[in-house]
């Protein structure tokens, strides 16, 4: 298989690159990988040095919006694994005109460069939060979309336009919505690694809100496993949620952290909750657990203790992108 994976200079689409090209998923020890990044901030060429080593690795920086650009690398790709996308909820209510741009737009393009060029499959990799907020219960992917946050909405916008491209051109597209990820090498921007980087430093962590917000950690091992299931046996038109079966609480979250940190509660900063914050997100699993065999396989509590000593390990790695997180 040649396979076209966007955004994979980025925290999950590298797990994917590295773990596919180290032989972790069964049937893909002849996969060759085309990179396509555009190297934005979150984008860090150093996440895909491990898969560098790999005679079946090839790197282009580029922009999925570059129509031109699309239509000389596309050909003669078997499949695509999507993960190009703006993805900071905080970034999206400062400036939402970049998540429009990119997650709406470059998925139209790459979208369109695919059916131009005969690409056997396109896996879409989107996110629990174009589901809204959920009281009880857990969504199947039945559910109605109702985004409340810029990037959630330019998400359920790519959402849309990937099922319209099967719909209606016969593209054989597949969705996957993820819940929360955690792991080595996320950009420190994001809550386990900021905390843990704040604490490493000897800063307070700030915590939104009445920290009563709820999401469902998903290891990014977990996550990029369930892609390979859906990339290769995932029905065409079809979406599949993928989660990891931890809800936690953000304050739940943030003690665990302090905990394992050796920190006490003095070093929680209570801040103004972020503006229109989904109370809580849970993902039904039951679909792709039943059509691909997907589990989960990471604990969390011994996922967060490796993930914390991946940034004590990694200072050099997480320590220059500090300033822009």
């Amino acid at each position: 298989m040649k396979l076209l994976v966007t955004g994979a200079a980025g925290f999950i689409g590298s797990n994917f690159v590295r773990r596919l090209l180290s032989d972790a998923y069964p049937g893909h020890d002849r996969t060759t990988v085309t990179v396509l990044d555009k190297l934005t901030y979150a984008g860090v060429r150093a996440n895909l040095e491990p898969a560098a080593e790999s005679g079946r690795y090839r790197f282009v920086e580029g922009d999925i919006c570059d129509g031109e650009l699309l239509a000389d690398l596309v050909p003669g790709h078997d499949a695509i694994v999507h993960f190009a996308a703006e993805s900071h909820v905080d970034r999206s209510i400062t400036g939402a005109s970049e998540f429009v741009l990119t997650n709406v737009l470059g998925t139209q393009k790459l979208l369109q460069a695919a059916l131009d060029c005969g690409v056997g499959r396109f896996v879409h990799v989107s996110t629990d939060e174009v589901y809204g907020s959920i009281e009880e219960g857990s969504w199947t992917e039945e559910e109605p979309l109702a985004p409340n946050s810029p990037y959630s909405a330019s998400k359920a916008s790519s959402d849309l336009l990937a099922r319209s491209y099967h719909q209606t051109f016969g593209l054989d597209v597949v969705i996957t919505r993820c819940s929360n990820n955690y792991g080595p090498y996320q950009f420190p921007e994001k809550v386990i690694p900021l905390f843990v980087t704040n604490l490493m430093d000897g800063q307070q962590v700030p915590l939104y809100g009445d920290g009563l917000n709820v999401r469902d950690w998903l290891h990014v091992d977990d996550h990029c496993h369930g892609i390979q299931l859906v990339l290769d046996g995932g029905r065409a038109g079809e979406i599949y949620n993928i989660g990891g079966g931890t809800e936690l609480t953000n304050k739940e979250l943030t003690y665990r952290l302090l905990a394992a940190m050796g920190a006490g509660e003095e070093m929680i900063r209570p801040v103004e909750d972020r503006k229109g914050h989904d109370r809580r997100y849970s993902v039904d699993i039951s679909k792709i657990a039943t059509e691909l065999g997907y589990t989960p396989q990471v604990e969390f509590d011994a996922g967060l203790a490796q993930t914390i000593g991946w940034y004590r390990d990694n200072e050099a790695w997480w320590r220059p992108l500090k300033g822009d997180a």
